[in-house]
């Protein structure tokens, strides 16, 4: 009996999620027949890739050396696929594009148009997650690209600069406390400056800014969304880093003051990031154009 690629992806979802109950759901078939797939998979091998237990999942450590190749040969599947795609775009079909949480709200209203409209055959796929979740579900194969603040540290990725993002400190419009404009990170109160939760690298930027990465009073407090930590500084709860782009939006709904800081101004570069051996460099680098294109205030 030889393997099938049902197979190899179907072990593959085993290993990312360790669970067969959440692979059946992301691979959107029944347990029972992926389960059945495995136990195929295994027999065909002659070894045992899989630990059973109610809790989960674990790969045996055979396993973990099936699983390296198996993801090679999806990846070379993919990569198939991708080069015998016709039409006049190299950017027809599916394309699936994570984007930071930071970023989304602000992008992606400009985005999906102008993708549409430059590339009116691409199959358009977005998701939203913190940067370390985007870039696991990229080397999984589960995205193709990552719009994310660069630099990224890890294996096997390129990147292409898009864009760059001014930072400017957000306050309340009565805020009562004087601030000198521009200002300087000394003019920044640790105890008031409020963060999105761990997982952001808006948090980690935002503390190397203001230099206050030993603040103990930062530690049991972040917010969940940019939206959430506006409306706090609207109500004077605290101060907190905006980037340029949320600016027009956040600025509409809510009653906030926005500071420059003195040159040389902080800033974060946006960039977007893909899989070198998905040998779609040059696809890669025609939506990034795009992207760059429509990003907030260039255009």
């Amino acid at each position: 009996m030889s393997l099938t690629l049902r197979q190899m992806r179907y072990f593959s979802a085993l290993a990312t999620e360790k669970h067969f109950g959440r692979a059946a759901e992301a691979v959107h078939v029944s347990q029972p027949a992926l389960s059945a797939q495995i136990a195929d998979m295994e027999h065909s091998l002659g070894v045992r890739l899989v630990e059973r237990s109610r809790s989960g999942a674990l790969l045996t450590r055979k396993g973990e050396e099936v699983l390296e190749r198996v993801r090679a040969i999806l990846e070379q599947v993919e990569q198939l696929a991708a080069s015998t795609r016709g039409g006049a775009s190299m950017l027809d079909g599916p394309v699936r594009i994570g984007i930071i949480p930071t970023v989304a709200p602000y992008l992606v209203p400009k985005l999906v148009p102008c993708l549409r409209e430059r590339h009116p055959r691409m199959e358009l796929e977005l998701r939203e997650a913190v940067t370390d979740r985007l870039i696991l579900d990229l080397q999984e194969g589960k995205l193709d690209a990552v719009i994310a603040a660069l630099p990224i540290q890890a294996e096997g990725l390129e990147n292409v600069s898009l864009f760059f993002d001014r930072f400017y400190m957000a306050v309340a419009n009565n805020n009562e406390t004087i601030l000198m404009s521009p200002m300087t990170e000394t003019q920044v109160d640790a105890d008031r400056l409020l963060l999105l939760e761990e997982g952001h690298c808006l948090r980690d930027q935002a503390l190397s800014v203001c230099g206050t990465a030993r603040k103990r009073s930062l530690v049991n407090f972040g917010a969940t969304s940019m939206a959430t930590l506006l409306q706090m500084v609207s109500h004077d709860m605290g101060m907190t880093l905006i980037p340029e782009m949320a600016i027009p939006t956040e600025t509409a709904r809510n009653d906030i003051r926005i500071l420059p800081f003195a040159d040389p101004a902080p800033s974060r570069e946006i960039g977007l990031i893909w899989r070198r051996s998905s040998g779609r460099r040059n696809e890669m680098k025609l939506l990034a154009d795009a992207i760059a294109s429509c990003a907030p205030g260039r255009t």
